[in-house]
């Protein structure tokens, strides 16, 4: 299994428990071309075929453009995508597990690169802030049936 980059001076993890499917959620998850209507933090995303291991995508997110490259699929259970992004590289695993409450997502980035050297703490908020938004717009998207 891939993994962050567990030396990079920013590794953020969140998880939320969600009111849906582990089905609905990874059709949202891998729908990368719908990702702006559910998630506000997401400017443009643009897949050009099947989401899988070695596919690319280019998005934008705060202002940035982002063109990661899908490392790891395990369908309906876990992701890992990363790339460079404006002298950062990025390493993003998200995991789905079905429970009796819901589904359990959990999001692990981890950032590395001269930016987040010369800024860890504020780099480390930027990605917190950045990924408890997006987990709270899945959450809303998922459980307004969405996906």
């Amino acid at each position: 299994m891939k993994d962050i980059d567990r030396s990079a001076p920013v590794i953020v993890e969140l998880k939320t428990t969600i009111d849906a499917t582990p089905e609905a959620l990874w059709h949202l998850h891998t729908d990368i071309n719908e990702w702006p209507s559910w998630n506000p933090g997401i400017d443009k995303a643009l897949l050009g075929g099947d989401f899988t291991e070695g596919s690319v995508f280019d998005w934008e997110t705060a202002g940035l453009s982002i063109s990661s490259t899908v490392m790891e699929v395990q369908p309906q259970s876990r992701t890992v995508w990363g790339g460079p992004a404006h002298g950062i590289e990025g390493v993003h695993v998200w995991t789905f597990e079905p429970t009796p409450a819901g589904t359990v997502v959990t999001t692990l980035e981890s950032w590395a690169g001269a930016p987040v050297e010369a800024d860890p703490a504020g780099m480390r908020a930027a990605l917190e802030g950045s990924l408890l938004a997006w987990l709270e717009a899945l959450k809303e998207a998922a459980e307004r049936g969405d996906g």
